[in-house]
């Protein structure tokens, strides 16, 4: 049996800097310590080289990794699975793209950037646009569904189990976006009891994408029909990570606990002992493996 001693938070190399804070949370939550060296069982958030955890085991599959930071391979996954989603195409140059608008002139869509986040790069497809050269291909062409509000609904997993329904939306008297994201200005709310079919459809996008065992998250939204679809899957590690400031804090404390005890699943013993999980106290004094 593998010893929670070999057991790190994996983050190292170039992009580093971009999840250290998500480390320090992560460090506190799964009472282990953040590493530069690959251990036999890792939390991997950043690592260069193709073999980034160095042969050691990790907590979210590489697979689904790769497939939740790139929206061309999802749509193909999402595609195969049989998970609802809004009509997407994926074409091989602009001039294509612009070809389904003009074989469906009643229907909106859009052109998302296949490797960012946030909405990052998303745009509207409209006749005559221009893209930067650097625009990785194939393009992503996805059915743009208006609402009369914007909003985005989430839903997670960790270990198997869906958990926490939530939704993004702009406050009151803020100018609404049709990127329904954080960091345009959209707040998160609680949102009660996930409806079966959202239940259905977010469990189909992660067991597509093999998420569903260790931690990921769906974000979905409804047609003015009443259809749950999906939009993405979210996860931790080599390129985005979940975002936790929600501004709810029994959601932010169900994460971290949930997360905890997937990772610590496969151990006979829990580090913070036999009781309820807790943060690890800021003053406790692990000992340092390899970092």
């Amino acid at each position: 049996m593998m010893r929670p001693e070999a057991c790190g938070i994996l983050n190292s190399g170039g992009g580093a800097w971009a999840f250290s804070g998500l480390a320090a949370q992560l460090s506190a939550a799964l009472w282990v310590d953040v590493t530069e060296t690959p251990r036999e069982f890792n939390y991997l958030l950043a690592a260069d080289g193709p073999d980034p955890a160095g042969g050691g085991e990790v907590f979210v599959p590489l697979r689904g990794m790769t497939l939740a930071a790139d929206k061309r391979l999802l749509a193909e996954v999402f595609a195969k699975g049989g998970v609802p989603t809004p009509e997407t195409r994926l074409v091989e140059s602009l001039e294509k793209a612009e070809g389904v608008l003009a074989e469906e002139p009643g229907r909106e869509w859009c052109l998302k950037f296949p490797t960012g986040c946030g909405a990052a790069g998303h745009r509207r497809l409209v006749a005559g646009m221009s893209l930067p050269g650097s625009w990785p291909l194939p393009l992503v062409v996805q059915e743009f569904i208006r609402l009369d509000w914007p909003e985005v609904y989430r839903t997670y997993a960790a270990g198997g189990k869906l958990f926490g329904w939530v939704v993004r939306r702009f406050p009151a008297g803020a100018r609404p976006s049709p990127w329904v994201t954080h960091a345009r200005g959209a707040r998160y709310e609680s949102a009660g009891e996930i409806p079966p079919a959202a239940l259905s459809a977010a469990r189909l996008a992660l067991e597509a994408t093999g998420l569903l065992a260790s931690f990921g998250c769906v974000d979905l939204l409804r047609r003015p029909t009443g259809e749950w679809i999906v939009l993405e899957v979210g996860t931790d590690g080599l390129r985005n990570h979940v975002d936790r400031d929600l501004g709810l804090p029994d959601v932010e404390l169900e994460i971290q606990r949930r997360v905890a005890e997937a990772f610590w699943s496969r151990f006979d013993s829990r580090p913070w002992g036999t009781g309820d999980w807790r943060p690890r106290p800021p003053d406790h004094h692990a000992t340092k493996h390899g970092s």
